[in-house]
Order: C-alpha cells, then structure tokens, then sequence
C-alpha cells in the first residue's frame, strides 16, 4: 500500500499503536456502535488488542482499516479502508470489503464517501481488486446511501451477529 492517501480534505494513513485514545473515543460512543453489531467498547485494552489486529492485517494481508485525518484540523475523525475477510461473511471469505465508521460530530459532512471513493482506488488499482464487497445493517440509512451513492449493488439481506444487513458489491469496470 502506498500510503499516505491525500484527498481534498482528508488524509488516510495507517493507524499505528499511538491511536488507541482514537479508537477508544470512537468504538465507546454508543451512537457510532448502534448499527455495528457488537457493544461499544468499555476499556482501552479492547482498543489496543484491535488496533493489533488491524496492525497484523497490515503485515499479514497487506490491507487494512485505515485512520482518516482530516486536514484542517489534524484530527483523527475516523477510519476507512479496505481489508481483506479472513473470516466468512455471509458466505464470502478471502474477499476485500470495504467499512468507515467516524465520530457523530463528522457524520453528514461528505468524509465517509471521500474517503470511500480513496479506498476503493486503493483496492482496485494497487490491491488488483476485481470485486469489492461491503455491507451495512438495513437500519443505518446513511450509511446504506453511501454505499448506493459509490456504485455499489445490493445483492440481498444476511443475518450478521443477529442483525439483518444488506451486502453489497462493487465491480471494478462498473465504478460511478
């Protein structure tokens, strides 16, 4: 991965074991966990042993979930990125998928799609992706629209961690 991604306002790099305050302020707030499938995070134990995985993501299968800054403002606003499942999902494994997720205070300013337009460049131009899967619970409108709005073809629902979500794919000629 070639990284750090610039956009217009957002600069995506790798998240490293200095962003656990991050991704504590992130995964604890129960609005940005409601749609997410698993409880908001109570320690930063929790945090740290995920960014430990997102980091083995990094070595093991070259991609991963990446920190958004935002420009301006040099602050950590959330992450994006693309990762490979190494677990089944809805029948898929060894796939590339996409996901954000980002503070509330950042939510309905454009960050999720520009830096989701940035991450599926990534996954298509420098991972050689074919496909790029994602999914988010029929609830989450937002971020269902997002996902329409890039290009993405809802192919059906499937139960995930008791939650009903939508699956999504996105072909690499059929890019908006």
């Amino acid at each position: 991965m070639k990284l750090p991604i610039f956009t217009e306002r957002l600069i995506l790099r790798k998240l490293t074991e200095d962003d656990v305050d991050n991704i504590f302020l992130l995964d604890s707030n129960p609005d940005v966990m409601k749609y997410v499938g698993i409880p908001p995070v109570k320690s930063k134990d929790e945090s740290a042993r995920m960014l430990e995985n997102i980091i083995n993501q990094y070595k093991i299968n070259g991609t991963g979930r990446l920190a958004v800054i935002e420009k301006e403002t040099d602050r950590f606003i959330g992450w994006s990125g693309i990762k490979l499942l190494a677990d089944e999902v809805n029948g898929f494994k060894n796939v590339y998928e996409l996901g954000y997720r980002f503070l509330p205070e950042f939510w309905g300013k454009g960050y999720a799609t520009e830096s989701a337009l940035a991450s599926l460049n990534l996954g298509f131009n420098q991972l050689n992706a074919e496909k790029i899967y994602a999914y988010a619970d029929v609830g989450n409108a937002s971020s269902n629209h997002i996902l329409k709005k890039l290009g993405f073809e809802n192919k059906g629902n499937f139960i995930d961690e008791g939650d009903i979500c939508n699956w999504y794919e996105l072909e690499k000629d059929n890019r908006k």
